[in-house]
């Protein structure tokens, strides 16, 4: 896969991720119109505790960030992992994200800290985060964070979701409770529905 999208990839590239973005959301608005049976789920849910490294990194401000700050907060905080040239799950992962914020704010409800975490930093610049949370319309809240090899392999170690890999990327959202610092770990992709419910379950409403 192609490096980081730069101010003089063609427009051609563009017109295509804005096309897919929109494909997206349009699936996973229509998603949840349709009524889902508990067991035609295909992600996996259970309950983790983690020991997460203390590490430093970089947000797509290019403003350093102590991790364990953002995660240890007295609101819910949801993880993935994605990189911003991918063009198969993360976009859908992201999709998720825009729309929990969407229908969280319409609702009057406060929002969570979302952090997407790259495994790809080294082309995953600041610009290329901030161009990729721009094409998303990602509301105040979401940071898509870097840092170096070293210090994004730790993070996913300590998630039990190591991705040697790129190309072998797979669906994980963990959302961490603030009442007891538990993880619901959610594994596989879901609708905007069953994604609501599942943060809904965690804040207790």
């Amino acid at each position: 896969m192609n490096c980081a999208v730069a101010p003089h990839n063609n427009r051609f590239l563009k017109y295509k991720q804005v096309l897919s973005l929109l494909l997206v959301v349009t699936i996973s608005l229509l998603l949840p119109a349709t009524p889902l049976k508990a067991e035609s789920k295909k992600y996996k849910r259970s309950i983790e505790h983690y020991t997460l490294p203390d590490v430093v990194l970089i947000d797509q401000n290019g403003k350093k960030v102590r991790l364990a700050t953002l995660l240890n907060s007295d609101q819910p905080v949801i993880v993935d992992f994605i990189f911003g040239t991918c063009t198969t799950i993360c976009p859908v992962l992201s999709a998720g994200y825009l729309n929990l914020q969407s229908k969280l704010a319409a609702a009057g409800q406060k929002l969570p800290r979302l952090i997407s975490v790259t495994i790809d930093p080294e082309h995953d610049t600041p610009y290329v985060m901030n161009e990729y949370l721009k094409r998303f319309r990602a509301k105040p809240g979401w940071d898509f964070l870097t840092g170096s090899r070293a210090d994004i392999d730790a993070v996913m170690k300590g998630f039990n979701a190591y991705i040697p890999d790129k190309m072998s990327h797979y669906p994980i959202n963990l959302i961490r409770s603030p009442k007891d610092g538990s993880w619901i770990r959610l594994f596989g992709i879901m609708s905007s529905r069953e994604f609501l419910e599942e943060y809904q379950s965690v804040v207790g409403k």
